[in-house]
């Protein structure tokens, strides 16, 4: 039997952080051309990075919401990025913030041909509606991942908060998915 080389790649880590300190969002967006603030309709400003290339939610309060990294060190660095820009309005942020990861959106591929009608009937927590989308969403039991299914092999993962539960989550597929008989 041939060995199954499971690969997933990270594609997007959402994370928050508390920069404990008040920010103008006007003058912020004033000052700053990679942005964009619009208080009618939401209460953060947004704050576009091309490097790393992310997006934040920036709050008045100093909570950020960075999106688009591909890994933790890329949310780091996206978060020192908007320190640095707030000191273009006199901001000085003092402390080392601590980031926080909600939710981490990985593909991959199992390198198993799924049969998703049968995967459909014999699994629990899945949804299949082929004539809307040709993928299986399926919540794995014991852990905070829901999948989407290819036939092909080919999935998605959101749900985890980090890599090494993410990893922990795939394996677990692969065994469930093995098992289905």
């Amino acid at each position: 039997m041939n060995k199954h080389r499971t690969e997933i790649k990270i594609q997007n880590i959402v994370a928050t952080t508390d920069l404990k300190h008040d920010i103008p969002l006007i003058r912020l967006a004033e000052v700053l051309p990679n942005t964009e603030y619009n208080p009618e309709q939401f209460p953060g400003l947004v704050m576009r990075i091309k490097e790393p290339k992310t997006s934040a939610l920036i709050f008045s309060s100093g909570n950020v919401v960075c999106t688009g990294a591909k890994s933790l060190t890329k949310v780091k660095e996206s978060i020192q990025q908007i320190i640095k820009n707030l000191q273009k309005i006199n901001i000085r942020i003092k402390i080392k913030p601590q980031i926080s990861v909600q939710n981490m959106v990985a593909s991959g591929n199992i390198r198993m041909d799924l049969n998703l009608n049968e995967l459909a009937l014999k699994l629990e927590n899945t949804e299949y509606e082929p004539e809307q989308f040709p993928g299986l969403v399926f919540k794995l039991k014991g852990t905070h991942a829901t999948f989407l299914l290819f036939s092909n092999g080919k999935i998605v993962c959101t749900g985890t908060k980090s890599e090494v539960k993410l990893r922990e989550a795939v394996a677990l597929l692969v065994k469930v998915l093995k098992n289905v008989k």
